[in-house]
Parts: structure tokens; sequence; C-alpha cells
């Protein structure tokens, strides 16, 4: 059967450890596994302009012996002049995977029903599934476990990023905790997944205004840009929304004692973090930002096997 990686809970708890453990593996050894020799080639959407998702793919299927087919929207039919069930039919004889990083979630799933091959979600405006297997990889790799762990996401707890913390962390069977001003709260749906997750894996959800309570005594700390791709107009609002939800030196303090800091960047410093949060020892974020290549790739070693 053919697997695909659209949003979190794709992955069981079990898959997801799997998976974790494999990148661990792989970076250790980045050419241990090399499923696309040929070389095999990965088509590599992109609707939206991209830094780390473009280099850790294009890197890793180099890496895993194939061919990354980087298409960009623009100089593509995609979405304007054929549909992406067409598209899907058209790249699915003759990939072996299908990596996009777009708007609309419904879009990838069109995908993922036409394609024949397994379709990897980089970044929609409901998910961000890959950051957060990079993420979990992060912190097990600087903990050594994740069940038990506490995760405290604050500021924009209505986008893709608060999704995805809320799915993964709840199927790490971790205790996820996520706030921002009442306007700005996660998907009911979303939560009530995490929710059913965390029942089974001994994890926990909490979701409210609260910036301090969320973050209080957590193991990782995590924030995301205020003003995402495409919500450029609304600048002046949500700085003015999100002003409380910063984090500075003060809330981060109010962490455990060996909190570390997580943000998947970019980021902009003296909005969402203060520079001293960011780029302090505490800081995990280039770990984080390499840690894209590994947890892809063992992604993609597993879809395809």
């Amino acid at each position: 059967m053919v697997r695909s990686f659209l949003r979190d809970d794709d992955l069981s708890p079990a898959e997801q450890a799997e998976v974790l453990e494999l990148a661990l593996r792989l970076k250790q050894d980045r050419f241990a596994e090399r499923p696309l020799e040929g070389p095999k080639t990965v088509a590599v959407l992109f609707d939206k302009t991209s830094t780390r998702t473009r280099v850790s793919f294009a890197v890793g299927i180099s890496e895993l012996g194939g061919y990354p087919l980087i298409i960009d929207s623009g100089s593509s039919q995609l979405g304007a002049k054929e549909s992406v069930a067409d598209t899907a039919r058209v790249l699915g004889r003759q990939v072996e995977a299908i990596v996009w990083r777009t708007y609309a979630q419904d879009g990838l799933e069109e995908m993922a029903e036409h394609s024949g091959v397994s379709v990897v979600n980089s970044l929609s405006d409901d998910f961000h599934p890959c950051q957060l297997l990079a993420d979990l990889l992060t912190v097990k790799e600087h903990f050594g476990d994740l069940a038990g762990r506490a995760l405290a996401y604050v500021g924009d707890a209505s986008n893709n990023m608060a999704h995805s913390y809320l799915l993964a962390s709840a199927t790490a069977g971790m205790h996820v905790r996520v706030a921002g001003p009442a306007n700005y709260q996660p998907n009911p749906e979303v939560v009530a997944r995490a929710k059913e997750i965390a029942e089974q894996t001994g994890g926990s959800v909490s979701v409210g205004v609260d910036a301090a309570a969320a973050v209080a005594e957590a193991d990782v700390v995590t924030t995301d840009t205020w003003i995402s791709m495409g919500q450029e107009s609304e600048k002046d609002a949500r700085i003015a929304a999100f002003g409380d939800y910063s984090v500075t030196a003060e809330l981060f303090a109010k962490a455990a004692p060996d909190a570390v800091f997580l943000h998947c960047l970019p980021a902009y410093r003296g909005y969402e973090v203060a520079a001293e949060v960011i780029d302090g020892p505490q800081s995990l974020i280039w770990d984080e930002a390499e840690n894209r290549l590994h947890a892809q790739k063992a992604l993609l070693v597993w879809l395809l096997a």
C-alpha cells in the first residue's frame, strides 16, 4: 500500500518513533540508506518561497541516491492551466515520490489520491509535519526521550505550526500546551484529534490564552512568526494582538531550568522572540534547522519501503 504523509497523525505513535530512530541513524551515517539509487527522481513542488525546505529536500534526496526535480509553480501548469488531479497522474508515472509546499490541504489530498506514489506535505496552510519531525528529533537528541516531556507553544495558535505541534507532540506522548489570543485559537477538530491521540499515548493537551501558564516548567518552549506568507497586510493588527505572547527572557525563565528553545525560522527578533532567547545558550534552532535534512531523509526511506 502506498503511504503518504499529509499531516502529523498520518504516522502512528510506533511509526513516528521508528522514523525518528532511523533519522538518528542517518544523522550518524548519512549514506547508510540509498533507496533512490539510479538515480530515481523525486518531484519537489513549491508554491511558496523556501530556504530550509528547498535545501534539506534537495540535499536529502541526493544523499539517498536520487535526483530532486525542483518545480516552482510559476514555471509549471499546476493549479493554473492543469488540475491537481491531472498533474498528479502525470508525475506519478515518472517519479518515485512527490513533495509539495503549498497552500490548501485539500490539494495535497487530491495529489495523493491520484498520483499513485507517496506524497509528502512539506508545508500547507493547515500543517507543517516535516518541521515537527525535525523538532521532535532535536528534542529526542537533547533529552534522550520524548514521552512525558512538556512542550509549550505560544503565539499564533491558529496556524499550521500550532496544529502540527498539537498532533505530533500528542503522538509522541508529550504534554503539549498551546497559548494564543482568544481570536487566534487552534481548529477545534485538530484539538479534539490531539486529545484523542494523547489518551492513547499518555500525553496531554492544553489550549488557552495564558502564555505564562503554558510555559511554566516546560521542557521545550517554541513559537513561530506572527506574520506568515500571505498575511503581510495584517501586520499591524497581528503585532498588536500577539504583543503579550513574545518569548522574552522573562517568559522563558518560567520554563524548567534546563528548558530548550525552538523556532522553525525565519525568526523576527524583537517580535515573537527576544534576541537573548533565540541566540542564547538554551536555543537549539541551528540543530533544529539541520535536522530537517535527517528527519526528511528518514521519512522518505520509511515511505518508500
